[in-house]
This record gives structure tokens, sequence and C-alpha cells, in this order.
């Protein structure tokens, strides 16, 4: 697939989960964009205090990732990991595709996992703290999807999603040529690399990259994105169901997010959802405005 060069910018938007003090509602903003520079596909985790942001460095990935830590969503210092590296996480399978799209967790025996696209097959890294040391959490240096698992699909944009009950899902899955997208989930074991049971073919409707869960009162979200991530198609969809895995009815208020009519946001997507002082964010990226450059 070939694809043509389009800076994204990293932006925080706010999520639609207002604050109630005082008996009145009230809406705090961070100011976007949050960082310079151009970086896609970001995914977010808090430790001791500090958040730590893992991104896609644009333009179509780097040889590893951005990654950014903060305590105020204010300042950001940038960081550096050994791991993934396009060097790294090369198979034969793999094709020329660098490093995209992270998502990180943490399990419950305390290690930090991170789930990332390289030559377009899925890696997992493990590590003991938000930057490392860094390591292929398989003992042979494998990845954790192959791109030939579901060959006429793309094996990226994989997210990680630990339910109530300690319960891993790891969902991924992108189309070919901007159409087609199909989503795929696994119940992950204890050692966040083995799968229970066979991959499913869950794909929500409108689907086409890039899947997100959220759990809110006992429902599951699984957010999305739509269209083309180079243009004003891009997008964030939503399907709810009261089950990690479907089946799914499309969210009555979707998209959440969407080029705004003077495209000063345009094609915002490949989100993550975190909480900072009680409050809900959407962290995206968007396409750089050509009139502006930003």
């Amino acid at each position: 697939m070939k694809l043509k060069i389009i800076k994204r910018g990293l932006l925080i938007f706010l999520f639609t989960f207002p604050i109630l003090i005082n008996g009145q509602m009230k809406k705090s903003f961070i100011s976007n964009p949050i960082v310079d520079g151009y970086f896609a596909d970001p995914t977010i985790i808090e430790s001791k205090g500090f958040y730590y942001i893992y991104a896609t460095k644009d333009p179509w990935g780097g040889d590893d990732l951005a990654v950014f830590e903060t305590k105020n969503f204010i300042t950001f210092d940038e960081k550096h990991i050994n791991w993934p590296t396009k060097e790294a996480c090369k198979s034969a399978t793999s094709n020329p595709n660098k490093v995209w799209a992270p998502s990180v967790v943490k399990a419950l025996n305390g290690k930090f996992y991170m789930y990332v696209s390289v030559g377009s097959e899925i890696w997992c890294g493990v590590s003991n703290r938000p930057l490392g040391k860094w390591q292929n959490a398989k003992s042979d240096n494998t990845p954790l999807i192959k791109s030939s698992l579901f060959p006429n699909y793309h094996m990226i944009d994989a997210e990680c999603f630990i339910d109530d009950d300690g319960q891993a899902y790891l969902y991924w899955g992108s189309g070919w040529d901007w159409k087609n997208g199909h989503c795929f989930v696994v119940k992950l074991a204890k050692d966040m690399i083995s799968f229970e049971g066979k991959p499913l073919d869950i794909t929500p409707p409108n689907y086409f990259e890039a899947p997100y869960m959220l759990k809110q009162k006992g429902k599951y979200y699984l957010m999305y994105s739509d269209g083309k991530c180079t243009d004003a198609t891009y997008k964030v969809q939503y399907s709810i169901s009261i089950s990690p895995i479907g089946p799914w009815v499309f969210g009555k208020n979707s998209p959440i997010l969407a080029t705004t009519p003077d495209s000063t946001t345009l094609g915002p997507g490949h989100h993550t959802v975190f909480s900072f002082k009680n409050q809900k964010y959407i962290l995206y990226h968007r396409v750089a405005n050509k009139k502006n450059n930003k």
C-alpha cells in the first residue's frame, strides 16, 4: 500500500464527561496541540504521578517511538526508550513498514506491557518501568502476531484492555487500500502473550482501524477510527455492547470526533482515553492544516 506523506499533529481533546463542582457543571481544557512536532497514534499510561505518552513518529513511523513525560500536561520532557526499534523487530514475515501505534498497559503482575506494530506485525515488549529497559516479551524474539495471520488485512493497531475481573483482551486490525477494515480480538493468558482460544473477528459498524476499549457503568464502548487518516474523512466512531467481544450496537452519538466545519481540526483519529484530575480526555492526532502548517 502506497501512502502519501502528510504530517499529523498530536492533540488533546476533552471527552464528554464534565465535572460537577458546587452544583455547577465545569469543563477544563488543556491547550492544543500539547507538544511541538508531528506525531500520531498515541497511547498514555500513568505511573507514580507521571504520565507517559508513547507515539508514532511522523511521517509514517520511525526507527523507534516518540516518548513524552509530564506531570501537569503543560510541560513535557521528551524521553528515549531502547525498544521497540525497526532493527530489533524483524522477522521472516515482516514488511518494510516502520514502528507504529503502541499500546501500553500495566498488568496485574506489576509489569508494563507494550503491544506495537513493526513491519506490519504486532510485537509485545515487557518492562518493570515505563521508560524501560524494555525487551521482547517472547523469549524467541518473534512477533506476537505475524503479518500472515489474516493475510487480507493489516495486522496493526493493537490495543490491550484489562477488564475489571483481570482478564486481558487484545484488539487489533485494519484494512487494505483504505477500505474493508476488520477488528480482531483474542483473550490473553496471565503471561500477557499466550492466547486463550482463537482470535475472533468482531468488526463493528463503520470500522476501519485503531480500536480502543472503554468500560463505563458495566457497558463496553469499542471506539475506533473510520475513514482515511490522511484527509478530512478520518473520525472516531463507537459501538456499545454488554460484552467485550460484542455483538455491537452502533453509537447514537457517533462520530464523537470529526473534522470541524472550518477544518481547524482536520481528520482527527487514532485516539486513546485517559483521566486527569477527575476529568476524562481523548488524546488523538489530526492531519496538519496545510494553510498554516499547524
